[in-house]
């Protein structure tokens, strides 16, 4: 059966007084399997399903976020019905309007505004887990503009870009059987999503392997730990080439892969030479001693997994040296394309992303016109990387890869310069909350002709918008997680029931514009789930066929590059060299380096006599995500207040005490958090990001809270401050000053009732 019969047969079988069907949790990015209690057209229940990816029991029972699914699925603030804004941009006044008026409007003005200015006046924004990127990339493509926002920056393309001119495609970490050691570095899963991989470090932790956990914060992670460094913010690439330096100087790297498989070891010797733990521990606060047990830890215990998470990826120019040095530390040590510690991706079995976001669809002149400077993301820079990756028939994603730079954006729609951007798509994102320099999205949001927003709720950022539009949840749509076409497997499921109300796909809501812009006939299938049919067909299923299981995962294949060639000479890896590039040609034709190079100078500093500290933001914590799930009065009640974490020798520095209200500032703004205590260095603090009140006053002039405890009143993504390859901003690592301040009135009555509690 196709997906297009299964939906027209949706209907008598909603007549069903009770069935249980599968379906998918999307509060995460796990999107775990679930059974889906059905009577008459309504889910009344809903079950972690034993038989589907990535089902875990302790996740089952600990996880917060899938229990708020029967509650969130009709909940009173949900968007149900298309709606329109009728006051001044920001009043939060909208009005409902049918899907045909909407569609009918947004079109109409998107066709003015291309006539007027041409196609890149149309800019977009989307995140995660709720949207998903190809249609949107799609349609940004036939319309004409370069211009997709997304978190690349500062969330997973480092390691793709990073992977792909050191090994010559992404890599995928595995912790397998016989893994013998596991480091992770900047990523705390035990609190941030509390996921099966976690279950399965801690398993294999207590049967002896020895955990490495690379963090400046005490967390949940690190306190498992056998060895626990605690770099200042800033300089972890400092720290990894100390540890590439130990493992040198020692001896014990692995001797066989580096001579047959890598170029620029000599060279990489000379590099981190001067990189001693001794000059680590004065850099990063790590104790040289320390250093040098991690190092052995992971070199001596292979194969070992190496994991690295968000916060390297928030490091302003220090991260594309960090996360190139920890890919020549896989690198030396053996730990490539080898069960147990990581492998690199295969192209994938069903169509890729790159063909399903159709880049062919976009004119190349226009590529000129991109908001983007930076040397690597960029169409110069795909276009370099993409020709070796191409030879072992693999396509990166081009969107995802090249997308603008949201300042330079932000920018271009407030000041018109180089050009104005007059319209603004945004599919599951929330910009006010997450996106750097909070008052520059504000004035350039309020300066928009036309800006639609497709996401569940009225957030901040839909507060701003011309049409908000309501988009299909958990359980009401197909999901199929494919993270970028960069590896080979895919985890999601089909939708349980139609959606609520008139709620639609982000496909479907997409579909529907470019039908009324003539560009029709690149968007040939109905819905979202036929779209899945054409994504899996050359994997030889279909969607619903995919769904019944839950994940596409062959078994990989390890050691690819000792395969024989057409010419009976082993294939090697898809870079200059066919080998892994411990120094890197291709960053050097893009005006990069070699070898990382860490940007000390960007590196924040402490001052507490005068009230300055470094400041650490963007760490998930349950159970929100993001700017997510802030509405839900159970999550509120068990994490009712906005957190900056420090140790108590900080906090007693600066005059406050535990549970205290600080101000944080700097020279673009301020927030206000609850000081709570942390093992972390001293002069150190860690905020909390994405906080707003969502039962606060909706629009001017505090947009529901998000101008209380918002991070990203602080954090900039000024061009000349970021990493110049990727433009990648900082989060991790901000010079600010902290002060006592009385309780926001925003949080009285919570502080009220907890008090007298």
């Amino acid at each position: 059966m196709n997906m297009g019969t299964f939906r027209l047969a949706e209907a008598e079988e909603e007549q069903m007084a009770r069935e249980v069907r599968k379906g998918n949790c999307h509060y995460c990015g796990y999107l775990c399997g679930f059974d889906v209690t059905v009577e008459d057209g309504r889910i009344v229940d809903v079950k972690p399903d034993p038989t589907r990816y990535p089902y875990s029991p302790t996740v089952a029972a600990r996880c917060r976020r899938w229990r708020m699914n029967l509650d969130d699925l009709d909940a009173p603030d949900r968007l149900n019905f298309p709606m329109k804004r009728v006051g001044a941009r920001g009043s939060g006044r909208f009005e409902r309007v049918s899907w045909d008026e909407a569609l009918d409007d947004i079109a109409a003005r998107l066709r003015a505004l291309r006539e007027e200015f041409g196609g890149r006046t149309l800019a977009s924004a989307i995140g995660g887990p709720h949207a998903t990127y190809w249609p949107l990339h799609r349609f940004m493509s036939q319309f004409g503009s370069p211009n997709n926002m997304g978190i690349g920056q500062i969330c997973w393309n480092p390691r793709i870009w990073m992977d792909a001119v050191t090994f010559g495609w992404p890599t995928e970490s595995e912790l397998g059987d016989n893994t013998r050691a596991m480091m992770l570095w900047a990523t705390n899963p035990a609190e941030s999503d509390n996921s099966l991989f976690w279950t399965q470090i801690r398993a294999k932790h207590n049967a002896g392997v020895p955990l490495v956990v690379v963090d400046c914060r005490k967390s949940k992670t690190a306190l498992a730990a056998d060895v626990h460094l605690m770099p200042w913010p800033g300089t972890d690439a400092v720290l990894a080439l100390s540890l590439i330096h130990v493992v040198l100087q020692e001896g014990l790297f692995d001797r066989d892969f580096v001579e047959r498989w890598c170029t620029g070891f000599e060279g990489l010797r000379a590099h981190v030479a001067p990189y001693t733990p001794d000059e680590a521990q004065r850099v990063t606060g790590v104790p040289a001693d320390d250093i040098r047990r991690a190092a052995r830890i992971y070199a001596t215990n292979g194969p070992a997994l190496l994991l690295s998470g968000r916060g390297i990826d928030q490091l302003g120019p220090n991260t594309e040296p960090t996360v190139r040095a920890l890919c020549l530390l896989r690198a030396i040590t053996g730990n490539v394309d080898r069960p147990g510690s990581c492998y690199v991706n295969e192209r994938s079995g069903f169509r890729q992303e790159a063909h399903m976001e159709r880049p062919d669809l976009f004119a190349r002149d226009e590529r000129a016109f991109q908001l983007n400077p930076t040397r690597l993301q960029s169409y110069a820079g795909y276009d370099l990387v993409n020709g070796q990756t191409e030879r072992f028939g693999r396509t990166l994603p081009e969107r995802y890869l090249t997308s603008a730079h949201p300042g330079l954006v932000m920018r271009a729609m407030r000041d018109g310069t180089p050009y104005p951007v007059r319209a603004l798509l945004v599919m599951g994102a929330n910009p006010v909350l997450t996106y750097a320099n909070t008052q520059l999205v504000l004035d350039a949001l309020a300066s928009l002709d036309l800006c639609v927003v497709a996401d569940y709720r009225m957030t901040p950022t839909a507060q701003l918008a011309d049409y908000a539009l309501p988009v299909a949840a958990a359980f009401e749509r197909p999901t199929c997680q494919i993270h970028g076409g960069v590896a080979d497997y895919a985890y999601g499921g089909a939708a349980a029931i139609r959606p609520l109300h008139e709620r639609r796909t982000d496909y479907e809501i997409l579909r529907g514009l470019a039908l009324r812009l003539g560009m029709g006939a690149e968007w040939p299938a109905a819905t979202l789930e036929d779209e899945y049919d054409v994504l899996f067909e050359p994997a030889g299923l279909t969607f619903q066929q995919f769904a019944e299981q839950g994940i596409y995962a062959p078994q990989p294949t390890y050691r690819k590059h000792e395969a024989p060639g057409a010419d009976g000479a082993p294939v090697g890896f898809a870079t200059p060299s066919g080998k892994v590039e411990l120094a890197s040609s291709l960053l050097e034709q893009l005006g990069g380096s070699r070898y990382p190079q860490p940007v000390l100078e960007a590196v924040a500093h402490a001052d507490l006599a005068h009230g300055m500290v470094a400041l650490v933001t963007g760490a998930r914590f349950q159970p929100y995500w993001a700017s997510s799930y802030f509405q839900n009065a159970e999550f509120r009640a068990w994490r009712p207040f906005p957190r900056v974490h420090m140790a108590s020798a900080t906090a007693q520095a600066l005059g406050l005490a535990e549970g205290d209200w600080a101000r944080i500032s700097n020279e673009r703004g301020a927030a206000v958090l609850k000081v709570a205590y942390e093992d972390m260095p001293l002069g150190v603090a860690s905020a909390e990001y994405g906080w707003w009140l969502p039962e606060t006053p909706a629009g001017a002039p505090g947009y529901s809270g998000a101008l209380v405890s918002n991070v990203n009143l602080l954090t900039d993504n000024e061009l000349s401050a970021c990493e110049p390859l990727i433009g990648t901003w900082t989060y991790n690592g901000l010079e600010v000053f902290v002060e006592k301040v009385a309780c926001p009135g925003e949080f009285a009555a919570v502080e009220e009732n907890e008090e007298s509690k």
